[in-house]
């Protein structure tokens, strides 16, 4: 008996309209590359990402696996439309191709993954024009796709997929979990008659960040989701908490249901989990001092290590990552045992380079991006190392997967250290910190310029974590939505 023939792949960009920074295709080579065919296999088998879990559940299955295109860029802007295109272009042809494998029909399926926050130049909803082309390349083949827990699920979406299986852990541990249970889906679709019912329920809702799904009151939220799951006719059940940043017309949290052959079943569950996340609204939300106002708070008592989690800041939502009040506010307190990861900065990372481990600069570090970023924190500062910036992340998120972030170096000023790189990234991880002489865990305070991720790796050391605000293009109170359903909680009073 043949085998199946299942295409996949991955197109994947978190979009903020209010970042500075350009997204190109080309973007891609400052994360994992632009991957092409066979490559797929090299770059992502056994690795915690959904295209790993595709491979590891596909071969499980015994599915003849054909790979197409991998391109996921850092989070920044909109990707320009002729970008845009040729992406989808290449991606389709792709599948058209794997069709054609040894003069056979098209394919018998298609996993994709997408992150679900992507907006292209004229796309509000780029990850709905990518379906509707992929639904036109695969004809009837169940298409199954694996977004991120930030998307912003679309009724397009939903009519050119068979199946939605949004991750449901934040930090997203689960990328290759995920990735499988839709290798398993699309056995089940082929086999044993399955016939996946797909619903929507959009909130006007954007979530706060009380999205730690090992914490209250998050957690409660995942366990309803599984308790639905366990239900007569239910298949799987997905909750998206958006990201807002896009700010597109569908921006917002919803719940999505796939019911086996029963739309109606798939519709009511989700509308059920919905209400109850929407009657909870105010609990997904939480007020967030500065850096300041939590060292004030902590005092001298600790515990430590402490890890203070600038937000605002984070490169995984679009931002710049030069941001300089949590840094600043750490030099002028003169803390000790501190340091900042990463600020991104190429000009301090090639003077750095080019004075060489053990010499003392002055350094106008971060604050080079835009205004809204601060103003550069000037100092003498020692350079304790430098590096090419290549790692590979231990984990848990991305384990197994290598990158760079460019010319980087370790610096120090007083007691407090700054990991300055070149590639926007967030610390998923301390791998790279470590590569270069600073072990955060050994460290009394932490800065990182992250929202949740960090907290995979560096939550089962720190004494405490807060999340703080500073200046920065992703300031809440400073960012005008211009292109929101409106209205929108907590926007507007709903």
């Amino acid at each position: 008996m043949a085998r199946e023939r299942i295409a996949f792949g991955c197109i994947a960009h978190e979009t903020s309209a209010f970042s500075p920074v350009p997204t190109t295709i080309a973007s891609a080579e400052e994360r994992f590359g632009y991957v092409r065919g066979e490559d797929l296999f090299t770059s992502f088998r056994g690795t915690n990402t959904p295209v790993g879990g595709f491979i590891d559940g596909g071969e499980h299955h015994g599915f003849e696996l054909l790979p197409t295109i991998y391109w996921e860029a850092h989070p920044g802007g909109p990707l320009p439309a002729a970008d845009f295109a040729a992406l989808v272009r290449e991606l389709v042809d792709r599948i058209a191709a794997a069709g054609a494998v040894h003069g056979v029909g098209a394919v018998h399926g298609v996993l994709l993954e997408l992150h679900g926050s992507m907006v292209a130049e004229g796309e509000d909803d780029a990850d709905g024009a990518i379906l509707r082309a992929v639904r036109r390349a695969a004809g009837a083949a169940p298409v199954i796709v694996q977004l991120d827990i930030h998307s912003n699920v679309s009724a397009e979406m939903v009519e050119h997929a068979d199946g939605i299986i949004v991750r449901e852990s934040y930090p997203e541990v689960d990328q290759a979990e995920r990735g499988r249970e839709c290798a398993d889906l699309m056995a089940r679709v082929l086999r044993d008659g399955v016939r996946p019912a797909l619903a929507l329920a959009p909130l006007p809702m954007i979530w706060g960040k009380n999205q730690i799904t090992a914490h209250p009151p998050m957690r409660e939220a995942i366990e309803r989701l599984h308790e639905l799951e366990e239900r007569p006719g239910i298949l799987y059940a997905s909750i998206s908490t958006c990201f807002p940043l896009a700010d597109a017309p569908h921006v917002g949290a919803s719940v999505s249901v796939i019911a086996d052959g029963d739309r109606a079943l798939a519709q009511r569950s989700a509308d059920e989990l919905a209400a109850w996340i929407f009657a909870r609204r105010a609990d997904w939300q939480t007020s967030v001092p500065t850096t300041a106002e939590v060292l004030d708070e902590i005092g001298s008592t600790g515990p430590y290590p402490i890890v203070i989690a600038d937000s605002n800041d984070n490169c995984g939502g679009g931002a710049p990552g030069d941001s300089t009040g949590m840094l600043r506010t750490f030099v002028e307190r003169a803390l000790d045992d501190a340091c900042v990861l990463y600020i991104v900065d190429p000009q301090a990372a090639l003077a750095c380079h080019r004075a060489g481990a053990g010499a003392t600069v002055r350094l106008a570090v971060g604050g080079k991006s835009v205004p809204a970023q601060g103003r550069p924190v000037e100092a003498e500062w020692q350079v304790v190392a430098v590096s090419d910036g290549a790692y590979t992340y231990d984990g848990p998120m991305n384990a197994g997967l290598s990158t760079t972030l460019g010319p980087s170096a370790h610096v120090r000023t007083s007691g407090v250290h700054v990991i300055i790189v070149t590639y926007r990234d967030q610390p998923f991880d301390s791998a790279l910190a470590r590569s270069l002489g600073l072990h955060p865990q050994r460290m009394r305070y932490v800065g990182v310029k992250s929202t949740g991720h960090f907290r995979a790796h560096f939550e089962p050391f720190a004494g405490a974590i807060r999340t703080v605000n500073e200046p920065s293009v992703h300031d809440p109170t400073q960012v005008r939505y211009r292109n929101l359903g409106r209205p929108v909680y907590p926007i507007d009073p709903l």
